[in-house]
Order: structure tokens, then C-alpha cells, then sequence
């Protein structure tokens, strides 16, 4: 894994929940893991990811994830054995 998305892994599993983790370095990290991920209405994101489906909101009009999503994808993470 690159130095880039293990720091976005660590900022994910941080406590307490950072407030400035992009979406867009959280998008790459996914990819890097195998995701696959398709646009929805809205700024809603469908991401197919260890034999399962999770929809998210793309943030905007800032670039950052709010601290429920981040919560969310890090217990998603976790539970599939991934951690920094």
C-alpha cells in the first residue's frame, strides 16, 4: 500500500475522529483495497467492497467527510480486517 493511503487509513482510525479527511483521498484508499464504486443520484456513491455494498455521501460543498461517514467506513474497515 502507498505512503498516501496508509496515512488516509490512519487518519481514519484516529481518535478522536479527525475532521479533515478528504473524500477524494478516501475514494483512492477504496480503489486501492479492490472497491469498486458507482455514482448514484445525488452525491450519493455506491461502493462495492469485500462482497458488500455500502452507500455514501459524496461531502459538498467542502471536500472533507463529516465524522459519522468516517465512523461508518472505519467500523466497515475494521470489521474486514483492514487496519493501518
Amino acid at each position: 500500500m502507498k505512503r498516501k493511503h496508509q496515512k488516509t487509513l490512519e487518519l481514519i482510525y484516529a481518535r478522536p475522529v479527525s475532521a479533515n479527511v478528504r473524500w477524494l483521498d478516501i475514494e483512492t484508499l477504496l480503489l486501492e483495497l479492490g472497491a469498486k464504486i458507482e455514482e448514484r443520484e445525488g452525491s450519493r456513491v455506491l461502493i462495492k467492497l469485500f462482497d458488500e455494498r455500502r452507500v455514501f455521501h459524496r461531502p459538498h460543498p467542502t471536500p472533507t467527510t463529516d465524522k459519522g461517514a468516517l465512523a461508518s467506513l472505519r467500523d466497515w474497515l475494521f470489521n474486514n480486517g483492514v487496519k493501518p
